[in-house]
C-alpha cells in the first residue's frame, strides 16, 4: 500500500507537466516511461488470464494481493497476471493509461476519483458484479461504490482511517495524556519539544501526506460541509474559513519535523519507531512500518482534537481501497469473476493475514482476529457522524495533483505567504473546475 491517497512526484518533468488536466490532455514526454497495460501480456485476451494494474509496489500489500490471486486460480483456473508500478507513478500517470491500452483491470479509490473517470468513460459498470456481492456490503460502502449515473464502478476491499499515532510507552514515561482539544494539543506539542522529542512527524515528500494534514485541520475548523463544499470547488479557497485553518496550521507547524519536502512518509514513521518524534498523523497503514511485535503493540493512535465545539470530532477521514474495471476489458467474463471473488469475505480475509493495518469494508468479514490497532480503527469509522474520502479523493484528480499538492509544501517552505498562495490556488480552481 501505500495506501497513499494520492499521485505523487516522480523524477522529470514537474507535476503540473505529468498531468495538465484529466479531460484529456495528459500528454507526457516521450522520455517518461509510460504506465502501461503488461507489456505484451503474456495470455491478454486469454479466457484463463486476467491483466491487472497495481499500484501496491511496497512489500507488505503486494504479498497480500499475491496472496489473494492465487487462491482465486486454485478457485477458478484463471490467472491474474498483475502489472505493478511505482504507487507515485501510477497515480501521476493513470489519466493517461486509461486513455491508452489498460489492463483489464486496476486498483483504485472509492469517492470522487472514482466518479470522475466512470463519467469520463474510462471505466466499465459492473452492476452484474453488484447483483452477486451486494449483500456482502453495508450501505455506505454500496454508496461509495457507485458513480454519478447510479451504476456500480468499484469493488471495495479495505478501508482505514487517519489518526493521531503515538507510543504508549513514550506518554507512560513522560505523563503525557492523550489530547481531546486544540489547546491541550498544542500545549503537548510544546511539552514535548522541551523533552527533547520531535512533537509530529511529517514528511512530505511525496505530496499526499500534507492533504490529509489540511483535511484534519479544516474540517475541524470548519465542519464537514464546508471540506465538501472546498473540495467540490464551489466554496472559495480565498474565504476567511480557509485562512483561519491555515492560521490553526501555521500555530503548529513549528512542531512538525524540520525538513518535511525531502522525507518520504516511511522514513518519518521510522522516528516513531524509534520513539524520537512523539505524534505521527497518518493513515493506520503506518502500522506497516513497525516490523517488530513488541513495537507495533505498543502503538496506538487517538482522534484529531476538537478545535470548533460547534463540529467537535465528528468527522473522520477513513479512504476506501479497491478495484475498477478498464473501459474495454479483453477477458470480461473473467474479469466479472475477479470481481465477485474479490468481493468476498474470503479474498478480504486473505488481505488482512498479511497486512492487518487495516478493517475490511464488508460487513460480512470475520473479525475476530483483529489486531487492537483494526478494533480501534473499526470503532473509530463506525462511530463517526462523518466520513471522508481524503482531499484528492473527495476533489478533481488534476486539481489536486496539479495545484494543491505544491501548494501545499509552498506552505510549509513559507506559511507567511499565505494569502497570495491562497489567492493563487483559487484562480487556479476555477480555471480547472470550469473545464469539462
Amino acid at each position: 500500500m501505500q495506501h497513499s491517497p494520492s499521485g505523487l512526484s516522480v523524477p522529470g518533468p514537474s507535476r503540473r507537466t505529468l498531468l495538465r488536466g484529466i479531460g484529456g490532455a495528459a500528454a507526457l514526454g516521450a522520455s517518461i516511461p509510460l504506465l502501461s497495460a503488461c507489456a505484451g501480456s503474456a495470455g491478454a485476451g486469454d479466457s484463463k488470464t486476467v491483466t491487472l494494474g497495481s499500484n501496491a509496489s511496497d512489500a507488505v500489500p503486494k504479498k497480500a494481493f499475491a496472496d489473494i490471486y492465487a487462491a482465486f486460480k486454485k478457485k477458478s483456473g484463471i490467472t491474474v497476471a498483475v502489472n505493478t508500478k511505482d504507487h507515485n507513478t501510477f497515480q501521476e500517470q493513470i489519466n493517461s493509461y486509461l486513455q491508452g491500452t489498460p489492463d483489464d483491470v486496476f486498483h483504485w479509490f472509492a469517492g470522487y476519483r472514482m466518479q470522475f473517470f466512470a463519467a469520463k468513460k474510462l471505466a466499465t459498470p459492473i452492476d452484474d458484479v453488484w447483483q452477486t456481492i451486494g449483500g456482502n456490503f453495508p450501505d455506505a460502502m454500496k454508496a461509495l461504490s457507485k458513480g454519478e449515473d447510479g451504476k456500480y464502478y468499484f469493488v471495495p476491499l479495505y478501508t482505514y482511517p487517519w489518526a493521531i499515532f503515538y507510543r504508549k510507552s513514550v506518554f507512560q514515561q513522560h505523563g503525557y495524556q492523550v489530547p481531546t482539544s486544540w489547546s491541550q494539543f498544542v500545549a503537548l506539542c510544546k511539552q514535548m519539544k522541551k523533552d527533547g522529542l520531535i512533537p509530529i512527524a511529517f514528511g512530505d515528500k511525496d505530496a499526499w501526506p500534507a492533504l490529509g494534514t489540511f483535511d484534519q485541520i479544516n474540517f475541524r475548523t470548519n465542519g464537514y460541509d464546508f471540506h465538501v463544499e472546498l473540495m467540490a470547488g464551489k466554496a472559495s479557497w480565498t474565504d476567511a474559513k480557509v485562512r483561519k485553518a491555515f492560521d490553526n496550521w501555521a500555530e503548529i507547524l513549528p512542531y512538525h519535523q524540520d525538513g518535511a519536502v525531502g522525507r518520504t512518509w516511511q522514513n518519518a514513521a521510522q522516528t516513531l519507531v524509534s520513539k524520537k518524534a512523539g505524534m505521527y498523523l497518518l493513515g493506520t497503514f503506518v502500522a506497516q512500518q513497525f516490523t517488530n511485535k513488541a513495537d507495533l503493540d505498543d502503538l496506538d493512535f487517538f482522534a484529531f482534537p476538537e478545535i470548533d465545539p460547534t463540529y467537535g470530532q465528528d468527522t473522520v477521514e477513513a479512504p476506501t481501497d479497491g478495484f475498477m474495471v478498464s473501459k474495454a476489458p479483453k477477458n470480461h467474463a473473467g474479469v466479472v469473476k475477479l470481481l465477485e471473488f474479490l468481493g468476498t469475505p474470503e479474498a478480504e480475509q486473505i488481505y488482512l493475514k498479511a497486512d492487518p493495518s487495516v478493517v475490511a469494508a464488508s460487513t460480512k468479514a470475520d473479525t475476530s482476529s483483529y489486531t487492537a490497532i483494526q478494533k480501534r480503527a473499526y470503532t473509530m469509522i463506525t462511530g463517526a457522524k462523518h466520513l471522508t474520502q481524503y482531499m484528492d479523493r473527495d476533489s478533481r484528480p488534476d486539481f489536486t495533483s496539479t495545484v494543491m499538492q505544491p501548494a501545499m509544501q509552498t506552505f510549509i517552505r513559507d506559511p507567511k505567504g499565505i494569502d497570495s498562495l491562497l489567492s493563487s490556488i483559487e484562480r487556479q480552481k476555477k480555471t480547472i473546475f470550469a473545464a469539462s
